[in-house]
């Protein structure tokens, strides 16, 4: 209470404080990150509908918390007592460590979430006016995204269009076409259709073929789809969704299924499908958020809790790596369009196509990989079951960390058939059980997000009496498929490396702290560190050959599959980086030097930065890629994108120390891996990034690493 804070004779206790806030915001935190996860991967019509109704609820319910003038007088009183106490007792231990960053941890963010605002001032009813708005346009922007990915599809007929596609993505589309038969037939309510679709024999070689825009549809078809017209018509499906040209269609939809619901109409006018208003909307209540709070814009206000320290040291490490990276992303576009003009026929000479068109770019990057390495992808699917290649990492974590993963699937409730449950057990403790996780690992268009992302369940506390952490980890891998198991690219087992190095940071946490345990209080441009770290893990021997068995006859990849693999880890890297750099730089822009008020406009802007990032491939007049690009305006990724690279520095270098002792051997190996393990996923956010980072490495970062990696050095 307010009295035992002010008065001298008492001091407050940081039992009094932190752990009481725990303890009050656990049931409502708890239940909304269900729904949360719910409508992000069991998205209905129905759970939307509530999301949307509570949602202003649950954010005004948390800015009661950020801007509590009570609490955050409380921990202001306990940061000045512990300055005063004996420096050297209260830092010497983790938990009185855990304490202090929880504590100032806090205050930054109640300082960030308005405490400073007078209670009552035009500035603060502004400042939670604009709150509100937020995650009402963030959620229609994801809505958006996720109703325009549904709504494409392309039925191709001709199986000359798909020469050469190979058989994993036909057999998709044809899975795809005969979904899209069922769905019509549930439209039009014949159920008799309906049972003859349902019933229908898919035959992959011939067709019919529907393409969509789910991730794995959408870049089997940039790669692989030789009709250069059916490949146009995807990629600027993809690249307009939920952009003026797909938003008057969708509204008339909404507007029918409104009206026969003939529900009455709300009174303020509804979001609309088309995300370049809520864009330049979002853009303009930041910029003023940031300045009700004293930041120049919105990008000071975003770094304020992160570990770079401002806009210039952001695009000072984007401009280092672009003068490696550039060059060699030309050399790349330019050996593609060698290769499209000798081997792609007419429509490909210099007088037809001065240039190849970014729908081309992928199609003939592929094919350049597949004669320059003699590999095509197609060929390593079967060697990387999601099953095998689970047990694979799991045999990994086992070797460098000392934990086991136990399959637990059936013990637990789950909201998909598709979805595992795992508890990881440490070996150094006798086999104690120590965190669980589910899995979610394939694409559901109908009712799950693209992408793939970790999120916490429930974190280690104290305060609350969670010892286990329990983490989510959703890909949108390639599905089975009739009678096979689902078939991984190997892009799709770096992404599960990726989100499971996530929650290994979540789940081998050693803070006890709520606020700071495991991903929490990580600052966000740290928080990649463990995830790329994991992925460097997949090009190495051991752990390859762990999974890599013919899902068929059990055979071992063959060893000049692996040798070509490891070759091909830095083929289009240049292109990939420039790429990379233009999202991070573009995302830090807009919420810089743009003035969402101004002449500029949003493309506008997106067209300067590629002029200086991507200068080979500008994009083409109807490039909306900024209404898809939900990292920064429906994610935690606004000026925060370039996190990515700043942390693929620390992941690089990491792996260096590994790299270091020799990757064969074994003991050293171990040995680095229980380094890690103690340092970069025990600590959690409880000490400081860089720290944490010096204490497993020596030293500070260095970016040799990445450059090296990536063949850029």
């Amino acid at each position: 209470s307010s009295s035992s804070s002010s008065s001298s004779s008492s001091p407050i206790s940081y039992d009094e404080v932190l752990p009481a806030l725990e303890k009050m915001q656990h049931p409502l935190g708890y239940a909304w990150s269900i729904a949360s996860h719910l409508n992000g991967v069991k998205n209905t019509d129905e759970l939307r509908k509530e999301y949307e109704a509570n949602q202003p609820k649950v954010v005004q319910a948390s800015m009661k918390f950020g801007q509590s003038k009570v609490l955050y007088d409380a921990l202001s009183s306990l940061r000045t007592s512990w300055e005063t106490a004996d420096e050297e007792a209260a830092t010497s231990s983790f938990l009185a460590a855990q304490r202090r960053r929880a504590v100032s941890n806090t205050l930054r963010s109640m300082t960030l979430q308005g405490v400073g605002l007078p209670v009552g001032s035009p500035e603060q009813v502004r400042f939670n006016e604009i709150k509100l708005r937020f995650a009402e346009l963030s959620t229609a922007f994801s809505n958006n995204v996720l109703d325009a990915t549904k709504a494409f599809g392309l039925t191709v007929t001709d199986p000359s269009d798909v020469e050469d596609v190979p058989e994993s993505a036909l057999a998709m589309w044809a899975e795809a076409h005969r979904r899209f038969l069922v769905k019509e037939a549930e439209t039009e309510g014949d159920e008799e259709k309906k049972t003859e679709a349902e019933g229908m024999e898919v035959d992959a070689a011939k067709g019919p073929w529907r393409i969509t825009l789910d991730g794995p549809s959408y870049i089997a078809a940039m790669q692989h789809m030789p009709n250069r017209d059916v490949r146009k018509k995807v990629y600027l499906g993809y690249l307009t969704r939920a952009s003026e040209f797909t938003a008057s269609e969708a509204e008339a939809e909404a507007e029918a299924a409104d009206n026969k619901g003939e529900e009455t109409k709300e009174e303020k006018a509804p979001i609309g499908k088309n995300n370049v208003p809520i864009i330049e909307e979002i853009l303009r209540l930041r910029k003023e958020m940031a300045g009700l709070l004293g930041f120049d814009n919105y990008a000071e206000m975003s770094l304020a809790s992160k570990m770079a320290p401002d806009v210039a040291s952001v695009t000072n490490l984007s401009n280092l790596i672009l003068e490696k990276a550039l060059p060699a992303a030309q050399r790349e576009l330019a050996a593609a369009t060698d290769l499209a003009r000798a081997t792609g026929g007419p429509e490909y000479s210099e007088s037809n196509l001065p240039k190849l068109m970014p729908w081309d770019t992928s199609f003939w990057v592929e094919r350049l990989k597949e004669k320059t390495f003699d590999l095509k992808e197609e060929e390593l699917r079967p060697y990387f079951a999601l099953d095998a290649v689970l047990k694979g990492m799991f045999g990994l974590i086992e070797r460098i960390f000392d934990v086991e993963v136990r399959d637990a699937t059936g013990t637990v409730e789950v909201w998909h058939p598709d979805v595992r449950f795992f508890t990881l057990h440490d070996e150094s403790d006798e086999g104690k059980h120590i965190a669980s996780f589910y899995l979610d690992p394939y694409s559901r268009p109908a009712d799950k997000r693209g992408g793939a992302w970790m999120a916490d369940c429930l974190g280690k506390s104290q305060a609350l009496g969670f010892d286990v952490p329990v983490a989510y980890l959703t890909c949108n891998g390639s599905p089975p498929v009739g009678d096979k198991p689902s078939l991984m690219t190997f892009r799709e087992v770096e992404t599960l490396f990726h989100e499971t190095g996530h929650g290994l940071q979540h789940m081998l946490t050693r803070a006890t702290v709520g606020d700071v345990s495991g991903i929490n209080g990580v600052e966000w441009d740290a928080v990649e560190l463990p995830s790329q770290f994991m992925e460097n893990w997949c090009y190495d021997k051991p752990t390859v050959y762990g999974f890599a068995k013919h899902y068929q006859t059990g055979e071992p990849l063959p060893e000049e599959m692996f040798e070509k693999l490891k070759e091909q880890k830095t083929f289009g890297a240049g292109m990939m980086a420039c790429r990379q750099l233009l999202f991070g730089m573009m995302d830090m822009e807009l919420h810089s030097n743009f003035d969402p008020n101004g002449e500029e406009t949003i493309f506008d802007l997106q067209r300067r930065m590629a002029e200086i990032y991507t200068p080979y491939a500008l994009p083409v007049e109807e490039d909306r890629f900024l209404c898809g690009f939900s990292h920064i305006f429906a994610g935690g990724y606004a000026a925060g994108y370039y996190s990515y690279k700043w942390a693929e520095v620390m992941s690089a270098d990491a792996f260096g120390a590994f790299e270091e002792v020799g990757l064969d051997n074994e003991e050293g190996v171990k040995e680095v891996g229980k380094k890690f393990r103690e340092t970069v996923l025990a600590l959690g956010g409880g000490v400081a990034p860089m720290d944490v980072f010096k204490s497993f490495r020596g030293r500070e970062p260095s970016p040799e690493a990445l450059l090296r990696h990536n063949g850029l050095a």
